[in-house]
């Protein structure tokens, strides 16, 4: 029996998910994304699980789409063959929807190259800490493409327009020191995974809800004016002030001992 596209494990309050195509440098094909998805099922329905880290099995972390999935033999029909289009709706799409709607912090353990589609799975994540050898390579525009996966909008959200349009123009690599010195990344770290476990699990202890709610407004926050977001602030505020966590945080504040936050 063939071991799984995508491995899950739970460690206490985290689960570690490793993309598992290591000879393909964990390309994606859509099989891995169905698992995937199952997997953050998985996750999503264990309320004990309250962080999440992804990370890549052998040297590369992600590289992007498995080309072998698109059709480019002769035939009447081969533009609509090898459209990327129909992949991209029906794969790539709702893996980035997934990563930003889930309900728990998920860091990436960025282990080697991540490239094309990779390095938007990278940015889709939180966090994302890299090894020193990593890189982040936006491969389209070398077989005449764009960012996609949520490439173009995540990049300029991270780099700024000039570098993320320079990247993406000329598909150089960028690497991890470097774009940790860009803000691409948070940081880069020896043994990548264990720095990312590590953080999963300060981040596992913490209010999970306000941590999610704090992911949704800094990622809008360039689509709303100020007053637009004084008022979605507030709104999130008052959400939160419902929850066990906030009565928990404030009461252990005043009774001066540490707070026992469930995520609830």
């Amino acid at each position: 029996m063939s071991e799984s596209s995508v491995l899950y494990e739970e460690r206490g309050a985290v689960a570690l998910v490793t993309l598992n195509r290591p000879s393909a440098l964990n390309s994606l094909n859509h099989e891995m994304h169905s698992t995937l998805w199952a997997l953050l099922d998985k996750a999503e329905a264990n309320k004990a699980i309250r962080a999440m880290v992804i990370t890549g099995a052998g040297r590369g972390f992600c590289a992007g789409a498995d080309l072998s999935e698109f059709d480019f033999s002769d035939g009447p029909d081969r533009i609509q063959r090898a459209d990327p289009g129909p992949v991209i709706q029906r794969s790539f799409n709702p893996t980035t929807r997934r990563l930003q709607a889930l309900r728990m912090p998920v860091i990436a353990a960025v282990n080697g190259v991540a490239a094309g589609a990779g390095a938007s799975l990278a940015m889709a994540c939180d966090i994302a800490i890299a090894a020193p050898g990593a890189s982040f390579i936006q491969a389209f525009s070398k077989i005449g493409l764009i960012p996609d996966a949520g490439g173009s909008w995540l990049l300029v959200e991270r780099l700024g327009l000039a570098r993320a349009m320079t990247l993406a123009m000329t598909g150089d690599k960028l690497g991890a020191q470097q774009a940790k010195e860009w803000g691409m990344i948070w940081d880069v770290a020896d043994d990548c995974v264990a720095a990312a476990l590590a953080m999963a699990e300060r981040l596992a202890v913490m209010p999970t809800q306000a941590l999610v709610a704090t992911r949704h407004l800094l990622r809008d926050a360039g689509q709303r004016t100020l007053d637009q977001h004084l008022d979605a602030e507030r709104d999130a505020q008052s959400a939160l002030g419902k929850t066990h966590d906030y009565f928990e945080g404030v009461m252990a504040f005043l009774e001066k001992r540490p707070a026992q936050f469930k995520g609830e």
